[in-house]
């Protein structure tokens, strides 16, 4: 394993926590000046929030683009009534993940603050013999920025944070009625800046590889289409040059996510450090 090769890692975990970030509202607790349309914006993302976080889990499609106009796609389970974990497939090129991985997708899990890769077995390295990649959220992050991703639900890192989030916005509009994935919906559009970001902006903020792929940017701008149901049907992010579109197609009743067996995983998260710290990028 050559660290030569960790720096396209580093971005697509990046951009994988992007798509499921959301931003905690810690320390946030003045809200939005109160007119009367946005009263009646934030009853209705209010009960989406809340229903949300209810169901606790999701099927869900996602769509990363880090604005080199190739998205990486990811299909599969989020859960968060016990903090955040998932169980998705990506594509495998768009995460330039081949020399890792032959199929053309690539299954990733993220579990108890860790990310793992099913890989392709390598000949010599951390990845010797091994079935499993491990990063450390830390990795990416740093120890402050990680720890929004770890804990209970109310640590953050779920669809129901980054709702939440909605109501310590700059702007909030009405869109209007859209048909998105079959259903009718109401697309609302809101404007937080990372002054009202809670503990993420540990995540967006400071020497890590998130504040890179980003590029530090000073607002996120999210756009939520809610159906009759008054669940979300999709979510989009966007970070700078950054965009996240979360399609929501079933709530609730997903398989636990569980970490693989250690005997098959082979730990990259001190290698990954290294290479960062070595990063030209990284030290100007």
């Amino acid at each position: 394993m050559k660290s030569k090769h960790t720096a396209a890692w580093v971005g697509f975990t990046a951009a994988a926590a992007i798509a499921v970030s959301g931003c905690g509202t810690d320390g946030a607790r003045t809200a939005a000046k109160a007119v009367d349309h946005a009263d009646r914006i934030m009853a209705v993302l209010s009960r989406a929030t809340d229903r949300t976080e209810q169901l606790g889990s999701a099927e869900v499609k996602v769509s990363t683009d880090l604005g080199t106009g190739t998205p990486i796609a990811m299909d599969g389970t989020y859960s968060w009534g016990d903090g955040l974990a998932f169980d998705a497939e990506m594509d495998t090129r768009a995460a330039q993940m081949q020399q890792l991985q032959d199929s053309p997708t690539t299954r990733v899990l993220f579990v108890d603050g860790a990310y793992y890769y099913d890989v392709d077995p390598q000949p010599a390295g951390p990845l010797q013999g091994k079935e499993w990649m491990k990063i450390d959220s830390s990795a990416i992050f740093g120890d402050k920025g990680s720890q929004a991703f770890s804990g209970s639900s109310s640590g953050g890192g779920n669809p129901a944070d980054s709702m939440r989030a909605l109501k310590y916005a700059n702007d909030v509009d009405d869109l209007g009625k859209e048909t998105v994935d079959g259903q009718r919906t109401t697309h609302y559009r809101a404007v937080v800046d990372k002054a009202h970001m809670g503990k993420f902006k540990e995540a967006y903020d400071g020497d890590n590889a998130m504040s890179a792929v980003t590029g530090g940017a000073d607002s996120m701008t999210m756009d939520i289409w809610v159906g009759g149901n008054d669940l979300p049907v999709r979510l989009q992010q966007r970070i700078g040059a950054v965009k996240v579109t979360m399609d929501f197609q079933k709530f609730g009743a997903t398989a636990p996510v569980k970490a693989p067996p250690a005997a098959q995983t082979g730990d990259l998260t001190d290698e990954i450090k290294k290479s960062r710290e070595q990063s030209p990028e990284q030290q100007g």
